[in-house]
């Protein structure tokens, strides 16, 4: 298992690539709002609490009036500049997490208007059957479709929104309501979301993002197991390639963990450790077939999802039930998303 240690080491490989201006980049060079907020946690949970607030002043510097972020940024400048709203949601993911790991209400009150903005950004792109459209692009015009992983993850972001309201006494009923309307699309209306059952993510990112939990999430992993799951390496990004990757393996991780099924959560943790480097960074993935690192980078979100990973299993900080504490909602009917049935 992993220690406090190399929890240690992994988030200082992380602060190694951030920006001046605070940003955490992807490899390849871009910073996008979701994955620099995931390093900003997996930071929090190891105690860099200077490079967390860059971080947080790197987001309130690039918010737009609108309650977005620019799809990418390279050194501060918007290269793609249509709004995800997995992106926005995902900030408020963030500051909840921040605020069950450091206990600093004011941290929280100093991020709230950000929060606030970004969620109303979210919730206004919701249709009314109850899924949310992935961006509005450059020109202002809402896409035409949903994602089923964007809105899992949407749909915790909402919930933790609304935890965070609660605590800083600005209660945000239409937030509730939004999540409720999105849980139950995401339970019963697979029709609602563009096809992207090749990915992992759309597998298991219902249960990640609390939508479907219980019994239901049980069978739900179960359901595509043998499709992505390699024993001794960790998970498939895609299930029609030999490829493994350390993030979507260390999310899956979370998700057990969430619905109880720590056994299965541990072995994973511990397969996908092959990704390690010496320096406590993590290869993003492995290619099986060729035996080689694929694509040869390592990334700060894996070595974020790996932090996150190890709170949730050995219970670091108080963020360690993060995912696992997500309100639910209802689940009136068996969960049906299967779009190669």
């Amino acid at each position: 298992m992993i220690t406090r240690e190399h929890v240690l080491q992994t988030a200082l490989s992380i602060a190694a690539i951030q920006e001046d201006d605070g940003g955490v980049p992807w490899p390849e060079g871009h910073v996008d709002a979701w994955n620099h907020v995931e390093c900003l946690m997996a930071m929090s949970v190891a105690g860099l609490e200077d490079e967390v607030e860059r971080g947080y002043a790197w987001l309130e510097a690039h918010q737009r009036e609108d309650g977005s972020w620019p799809m990418k940024l390279v050194a501060g400048e918007a290269v793609e500049r249509g709004g995800e709203t997995n992106h926005a949601a995902y900030v408020a993911v963030g500051v909840w997490h921040d605020l069950l790991v450091t206990g600093d209400l004011d941290n929280a009150r100093r991020r709230w208007d950000m929060v606030k903005k970004a969620l109303d950004y979210v919730v206004d792109l919701q249709t009314p059957r109850g899924e949310v459209v992935w961006e509005r692009d450059a020109l202002g015009r809402p896409s035409g479709y949903a994602l089923l992983t964007g809105c899992s993850s949407i749909h915790q972001g909402l919930r933790s929104g609304v935890l965070l309201a609660d605590r800083l006494d600005d209660p945000q009923p239409h937030w509730e309501l939004a999540a409720d309307r999105l849980a139950n699309t995401l339970q019963n209306t697979p029709e609602a979301f563009a096809d992207k059952s090749r990915f992992s993510m759309d597998w298991y990112y219902p249960v990640l993002g609390g939508a479907v939990r219980g019994d239901l999430a049980l069978d739900l992993l179960d359901k595509e197991w043998d499709t992505f799951v390699v024993p001794g390496l960790g998970i498939r990004c895609v299930s029609d390639q030999p490829w493994v990757t350390g993030a979507e393996t260390c999310e899956l991780v979370l998700a057990l963990d969430a619905v109880g099924d720590r056994e299965r959560a541990e072995r994973l943790f511990a397969d996908m450790q092959h990704l390690r480097h010496e320096d406590g960074s993590y290869w993003t993935g492995w290619q099986f077939a060729n035996l080689k690192h694929f694509p040869h980078e390592r990334s700060g979100y894996t070595a974020a999802a790996v932090i996150l990973a190890a709170d949730a299993l050995s219970g670091f900080t108080q963020g360690a039930g993060l995912f696992r504490d997500i309100p639910v909602s209802g689940q009136s009917h068996p969960f049906q998303y299967d779009k190669r049935a």
